[in-house]
């Protein structure tokens, strides 16, 4: 099934999820490269942290080319909540989401993230103030559930307040969250997943914008879910996670894939020299090669030389005054191995 680049929201699109210390500008910069047209999630940034950290280029600085892009805010408080949308709006951002779906005991403390799915009111009331505050769309994550929650009714009941509220699209990890016992990286992997529900939610509301994620290991797995699921309609979106941070040349298919985009995608080689402008600009501005560099480990997944280019980032960029050329010789190290195993498997071919 072929998305749309005119849709409105990510919930109606293709998105690579928010990652905490991970999707930061550098991350989302890199990422764009390979596709113009999936939608990029900012990491979590905390109302308290936009308010009163008096730092706003380090929480929500972006690149002016990092668009279609998504501000995630995470906090429960509604006036809060639309002044940040406000910001969000006047720093270019083209949509904002609300985080109901991290299970961090260290935002629980705070009301935000997952723990808020027990205060569906709540949630409704930020959605609203921030639909009355900013242009653009106003989304929301969240998960299928938490702890012991055990019926759709509860899920489905949470949606309609959101509908009620305005909401313009919804991101659901199709996983409970267990707010007690389970680590964050647990809750991404121990509880089972339900994609039915999320399927049923798109059934139930089939006005509302519903995008599917967790366990999308591939774009196949992503494709799947855009068609009927087990009898019941398929899902307007796609959000993968993990899998683009660890081999994210897969965004280099995102937009022929999803979108129908004909424009020839750049190859890895080609997304290395086009990203080394930036690198080199961050460089003069007092940055560190590691900033950017600990997001760009998976380019050769898979690739012959992968394992050398991921061991030389890893001991090289992190070194005082380490600079492009560590990328350099790195990519050098992968061409020749790219070489030798392609005469290996020539001599393989003629005996």
């Amino acid at each position: 099934m072929t998305l749309s680049s005119s849709y409105s929201n990510s919930a109606n699109g293709f998105s690579v999820a928010p990652m905490l210390d991970w999707t930061d500008r550098h991350c989302r910069y890199f990422h764009r490269l390979m596709t113009q047209q999936a939608w990029l999630y900012s990491e979590m940034v905390t109302t308290g942290a936009m308010i009163y950290g008096n730092n706003l280029p380090r929480f929500i600085g972006r690149d002016p080319a990092d668009k279609p892009v998504v501000l995630q805010l995470g906090g429960s408080k509604p006036d809060e909540l639309a002044q940040c949308a406000k910001l969000g709006e006047e720093w270019g951002y083209n949509e904002i989401n609300l985080n109901v779906g991290c299970p961090s005991d260290r935002v629980q403390n705070n009301l935000i993230g997952a723990c808020l799915m027990a205060h569906p009111a709540l949630v409704a009331d930020g959605v609203a103030a921030m639909k009355d505050a900013v242009t653009i769309p106003v989304t929301v994550k969240c998960r299928i559930g938490i702890d012991d929650q055990e019926d759709y009714q509860t899920l489905a009941a949470f949606i309609a307040g959101l509908v009620a509220a305005g909401v313009d699209g919804v991101i659901i990890h199709a996983r409970k969250a267990w707010l007690q016992g389970l680590s964050p990286k647990e809750n991404r992997d121990v509880p089972p997943l339900n994609y039915t529900w999320v399927h049923q939610i798109k059934a139930d509301f089939p006005q509302l914008a519903i995008s599917i994620n967790g366990g999308l290991k591939t774009l196949a797995d992503a494709q799947s879910h855009l068609c009927e699921c087990d009898g019941l309609v398929g899902v307007d979106g796609v959000m993968m996670g993990r899998a683009i941070y660890e081999n994210p040349y897969l965004l280099a298919d995102v937009d022929g894939e999803f979108y129908a985009d004909q424009r020839p995608a750049l190859s890895r080689g080609d997304v290395l020299m086009a990203i080394y402008p930036y690198i080199e600009q961050h460089l003069q501005n007092g940055g560190r090669l590691n900033h950017i560099t600990r997001h760009m480990m998976g380019l050769f997944h898979g690739c012959p030389g992968g394992r050398l280019w991921r061991r030389s980032l890893s001991e090289q960029a992190c070194l005082p005054n380490a600079g492009i050329e560590v990328l350099q010789q790195a990519y050098q190290r992968v061409q020749i191995e790219t070489e030798r195993m392609a005469e290996q498997e020539a001599r393989r071919a003629v005996s």
